[in-house]
């Protein structure tokens, strides 16, 4: 549970940063339905009062958190990122999206998976927003991987990069299921096979050397 600042007040300014930063910390702990708005306020050391002057509902609350995910240079998300990267080729990008996983969980320690897939379906069917932002998140990621392939020289770029989504979530899903990071490593090979298999430009053209 995080300790709240030296002489915090129950508000004040920086009141909804220590909201947002404690959502962030216990919705990945506990997961959002079994984190009360009791609990969350007084880790935040603000009172019920001031959350809601800066969150109307938790489902505000909620979308909030998510967007800080997408923002959050270190978070969750940011393997996602490597998409963006134009120092690597479009292959490479391809490839290095793969190459990054969590370590293996230590004892008494779970694999929390995608929090976007966890707010998904912590929050289906009761919070409209939350499943707008989502969508939004994952075609937009989708679409990412379609121009990458495209990039890359694939034939069929919106198949290969459907594939590499599927793979992508289905290995984050699987090892929070399992609570094993085997199936990141499963999802590597196959994509690898997958990506090293597009068009036949080098990796030097693509990168215009």
């Amino acid at each position: 549970m995080p300790h709240p600042p030296e002489g915090a007040s129950k508000g004040g300014r920086g009141a909804q940063e220590r909201i947002l930063r404690t959502t962030v910390e216990l919705f990945a702990r506990d997961g959002i339905h079994a984190t009360g708005i009791a609990g969350l306020t007084n880790a935040a050391h603000v009172s019920t009062r001031t959350l809601y002057q800066h969150f109307s509902s938790k489902e505000a609350l909620v979308s909030a958190y998510l967007r800080r995910l997408e923002s959050e240079p270190d978070g969750p998300l940011h393997v996602e990122t490597m998409l963006e990267r134009r120092d690597i080729s479009a292959r490479e990008r391809l490839l290095a999206l793969f190459s990054v996983r969590p370590d293996d969980p230590k004892p008494n320690t779970v694999l929390r998976g995608c929090p976007m897939h966890n707010a998904a379906v912590e929050t289906a069917g009761t919070m409209p927003d939350v499943a707008a932002l989502v969508e939004h998140h994952k075609r937009s990621f989708i679409a990412r991987l379609i121009e990458t392939a495209a990039e890359a020289g694939a034939h069929d770029p919106e198949a290969v990069g459907r594939q590499l989504a599927v793979l992508f979530e289905g290995a984050r899903a699987m090892s929070a299921s399992l609570n094993d990071t085997q199936p990141f490593e499963d999802a590597q090979n196959v994509a690898t096979s997958l990506i090293e298999g597009i068009g036949g430009t080098s990796t030097r053209m693509e990168t215009g050397q």
